[in-house]
């Protein structure tokens, strides 16, 4: 990052000088996830009885928001050059953004297994391949510059490599936001899994049923099960947790079972939360 900053100075680029940007919320972004990583192994407390596993979430926000908004001050600064262009030093883009690429692509291989079951996971390698990706335009922008001395080339890389993390990011955003508003992870299908409760033996209704994220990795659930014979509970109760790890990777189930003998559960309705 300070290469990239000193000699996008040196020679002018905006795309060097976006890379390095770029490679700066970077830093921060794993920064951020590293640390998520650690609280996340940290025991429960009487204060957060389901521990920090939950700041891996708000850390795959962090990496999407800031990634979100260094691209936009790339584009910001692409659009200005079309009318003040100025020129840049090809040969030095060049040289320097190749570095670049071994650097952000060998690191963003470190990040490549396991990330398509942590969301955590997945914005480190996400900002490390758009890195790589950044890094790339910028050689490309640079040997057309040097062929054809057309200086308006760097910002039309850079916006258009703006366009393509955004395109890439988006989906990461989306994705950890709607786990900070404990929405359904992705992976999991609630109406199969609510399907899967209600066919249980013995099983005549199922309600309050919820599932949430704990962190990138965990998913939790709660749900009522309403069971007028009731005589073997405790190993059906067993078999659901069991089933709900390997069949939906929900590895963190708590079930109530009512017989509906006695008064009705105030959370039946599904309005109800």
């Amino acid at each position: 990052m300070g290469a990239e900053a000193f000699y996008g100075f040196v020679s002018n680029s905006l795309a060097l000088l976006a890379d390095a940007g770029h490679n700066l919320s970077d830093v921060l972004g794993l920064a951020a996830s590293w640390v998520a990583v650690i609280l996340a192994r940290r025991r429960p407390s009487s204060r957060y009885t389901y521990g920090l596993g939950g700041s891996s979430i708000l850390a795959a926000l962090a990496n999407a928001v800031a990634l979100l908004l260094v691209t936009g001050g790339i584009a910001w600064e692409a659009v200005r050059r079309f009318t003040e262009p100025e020129p840049a030093a090809p040969t030095i883009m060049m040289w320097v953004a190749a570095g670049g690429i071994l650097v952000n692509g060998g690191t963003a291989l470190l990040f490549m297994r396991g990330s398509e079951h942590d969301l955590n996971l997945r914005g480190a390698f996400l900002h490390l391949a758009s890195d790589a990706l950044v890094t790339l335009g910028v050689v490309i922008a640079g040997a057309l510059i040097l062929w054809t001395g057309w200086n308006w080339l760097d910002p039309v890389i850079s916006l258009v490599i703006s366009v393509v993390i955004v395109l890439g990011t988006w989906s990461l955003l989306r994705e950890s936001l709607n786990l900070a508003l404990d929405a359904v992870p992705a992976g999991v299908d609630l109406a199969a899994v609510r399907a899967y409760l209600a066919a249980l033996p013995g099983v005549a209704e199922v309600h309050d049923l919820h599932v949430w994220a704990l962190s990138t990795t965990d998913t939790a659930l709660t749900a009522h099960l309403v069971r007028p014979d009731n005589r073997d509970g405790d190993p059906l109760l067993a078999e659901i947790c069991r089933e709900l790890k390997t069949r939906f990777r929900i590895n963190h189930a708590t079930v109530q079972i009512e017989t509906g003998h006695g008064e009705p559960c105030a959370l039946a309705p599904d309005s109800v939360v």
